[in-house]
């Protein structure tokens, strides 16, 4: 019995992906738009859940939140389009848009899996996402995996995570399928030469540096006291992404370069004899050096003392 089907699919199968610079770059646009709507979506869902912390703030101080909110959203769209950028520089990397869909997708579930995470999180501690996380998770993590899962609704966060990770498969899937640029299997069509893909790539990489940094000031690029525009302190932190200020966190806390690293890494006694080089002088004395590391008797130098002593007596004549 013959298929109706075998036409179409003999057809699928003699086409082949065609990388060109105008079909990947609306690949590239298409899944960044992708992106910047869920994050508005996960924005307007913490302010839907924390509602109660609206009060009187008029509707204009948010909407000057989200205004605010779509640069930092920019900013991490960006990092998750880097794969997509580099590809730009080989034609075979064009091609694999299944790896290039992968990486949004995993990237940006992650990031969903945040989001819901964060509108709790925000009620409880009325801040977004920051090193509290890591805190609680180091100090007793049997403890704080109790507390989350008899205290919030995990498995409902659980089944809208899968749920918004399905619906951003089929949505990357479907910029894949519209933007996608086949041909005829033996036929040839002209490819962007490499310099004229570097050309682009340079174009394209300053305006992603642009929008990474959030901000055509010159000096250090967007950071979270740019979202305090409004006299509204929540409507502050809803303008804020919680991915990001949660990677700074991460950044502060385990990166090389955090202010604190010299307490991680100084032993007990040269820390203690730093600290009594720092404090003591010559006319300091430890008055018990094993249980009170700096306690001290000072005596004042003799050469600045002065040596006339003057001795008041005040009488008192009774009547």
């Amino acid at each position: 019995m013959a298929n109706p089907d075998a036409p179409r699919q003999q057809h699928a199968a003699t086409r082949v992906l065609q990388p060109t610079v105008k079909s990947h770059l609306a690949f590239t646009l298409l899944c960044a738009l992708i992106m910047m709507v869920m994050f508005t979506l996960l924005r307007v869902a913490l302010l839907v859940y924390n509602r109660e912390m609206i009060l009187d703030t008029p509707a204009s101080t948010f909407l000057e939140a989200f205004a605010n909110g779509l640069r930092f959203d920019l900013r991490i769209v960006v990092y998750f389009s880097i794969p997509l950028l580099l590809a730009l520089l080989s034609a075979k990397a064009m091609t694999m848009r299944g790896v290039l869909r992968f990486w949004l997708l995993a990237a940006s579930s992650l990031a969903l899996f945040l989001g819901l995470m964060e509108m709790d999180f925000y009620r409880e501690f009325h801040q977004r996402l920051n090193g509290l996380v890591f805190q609680y998770v180091k100090e007793d993590p049997k403890t704080v995996m109790s507390m989350l899962w008899y205290g919030f609704p995990v498995v409902r966060y659980l089944l809208a995570w899968a749920v918004g990770t399905v619906i951003l498969y089929f949505a990357f899937r479907g910029a894949d399928r519209v933007t996608r640029s086949s041909t005829a299997s033996g036929a040839s069509r002209a490819v962007a030469p490499w310099y004229g893909r570097v050309a682009v790539f340079m174009v394209l990489l300053l305006v992603c540096v642009v929008a990474a940094r959030g901000t055509l000031r010159q000096g250090p690029p967007l950071r979270w006291g740019d979202a305090y525009t409004t006299d509204s302190n929540f409507a502050n932190q809803l303008g804020l992404n919680g991915s990001l200020s949660l990677i700074a966190a991460a950044k502060s806390r385990f990166g090389d370069d955090r202010t604190n690293i010299w307490k991680a890494t100084l032993e007990q006694p040269v820390a203690q004899q730093t600290v009594r080089d720092m404090l003591l002088t010559e006319n300091d004395k430890l008055v018990d050096p094993d249980t009170a590391p700096v306690r001290r008797d000072t005596t004042p130098p003799a050469e600045k003392t002065l040596p006339i002593k003057n001795v008041v007596v005040i009488l008192m004549e009774s009547f």
